[in-house]
């Protein structure tokens, strides 16, 4: 039995040395596989990371743009309204002053045929007068009322042009994404 002893301390010996190395070589496994699935994760994070990166810098990219745009399309608008106002004003004036113009032109024409009137010594000549004056007025009415309508939708096209490209162009740029 002496001689099992040293024989069963070998044994225990070799048992713990034999554990010992199967257990540090699972542990050192382990931390290889370990490691690498962290390294593996960390470096699919990265790509992750980077790729939502790229994407983010695009949309903004791609929202400034279109910031800009907006803004550039807007001034634009500005613009054209400032001209289309600085045209009515100038236009209207100058209507207002072919109207008060025209209403001058028939105050004289009454206040001749009131003149002429006054010194009449016929009824027949008074009738003369009076037909006179009405187809006078009524040429000047007529000649006057064509020339202001006419002004006023030269006013209206000078107008209306500018806004009419606007609007194209604004279709054409809300249709542009819709067509790529």
């Amino acid at each position: 039995m002496a001689n099992e002893s040293p024989k069963v301390a070998r044994l225990a010996t070799d048992t713990v040395t034999n554990a010992t190395s199967t257990i540090s070589q699972a542990a050192e496994t382990t931390t290889a596989k370990t490691a690498g699935f962290a390294e593996a994760g960390t470096t699919q994070l990265r790509t992750t990371m980077e790729r939502s990166m790229e994407q983010a810098s695009k949309a903004a990219e791609g929202s400034f743009k279109a910031a800009q745009e907006f803004a550039e399309f807007s001034r634009g608008n500005a613009e054209t309204l400032a001209q289309v106002a600085q045209t009515w004003m100038v236009g209207t004036q100058d209507l207002s002053r072919q109207f008060f113009a025209f209403g001058q032109s028939l105050t004289d024409h009454a206040l001749e045929g009131a003149r002429a009137l006054a010194g009449v010594k016929s009824l027949k000549e008074a009738a003369e007068i009076q037909a006179n004056y009405a187809r006078g007025t009524m040429d000047k009415v007529m000649s006057e009322t064509a020339k202001l309508q006419e002004a006023s939708l030269r006013l209206a096209e000078q107008v209306a042009t500018p806004v009419t490209q606007r609007v194209s162009l604004a279709m054409e740029r809300a249709a542009k994404p819709l067509a790529a």
